[in-house]
């Protein structure tokens, strides 16, 4: 899956995410771009042909259109697109990576430290269990 998105692509996405659409046509992102700025249908129909080659969304036809269906959640998009990152890093990127990691917690609160705790138990029964 290729995820790096350009502007566009990217506030698509992020319009069929947060309006929470399970299924939508191009031209309901067409009329919601719309209320924001002046946008060619066909530039959003290209768009939104591009986010289903890059498999971010699904299709199946309906009559003479087709309905389309976001493939992921943005929390799974986000996790997708940092684990393509990391992974594409050499050995010393991804340590680099890591102290950054590492620094960020030093400055956690206790919330987020918490957070963090539950993910590490959780990663330790997924090994040992």
């Amino acid at each position: 899956m290729r995820t790096s998105l350009f502007d566009l692509e990217a506030e698509i996405m992020e319009l069929v995410w947060f309006a929470g659409w399970e299924e939508f046509a191009v031209s309901d992102v067409h009329v919601a771009l719309e209320g924001r700025r002046e946008i060619a249908y066909t530039t959003v129909m290209t768009t939104v042909s591009r986010l289903f080659d890059k498999e971010l969304l699904r299709r199946r036809k309906e009559g003479r259109r087709y309905v389309y269906v976001p493939a992921m959640s943005r929390a799974q998009f986000i996790e997708a697109m940092t684990r393509e990152v990391l992974n594409a890093l050499p050995p010393l990127g991804q340590e680099t990576a890591v102290a950054m990691l590492v620094e960020r917690v030093a400055e956690a609160d206790d919330e987020e430290l918490a957070r963090i705790e539950a993910l590490i138990q959780a990663r330790r029964r997924g090994l040992h269990g």
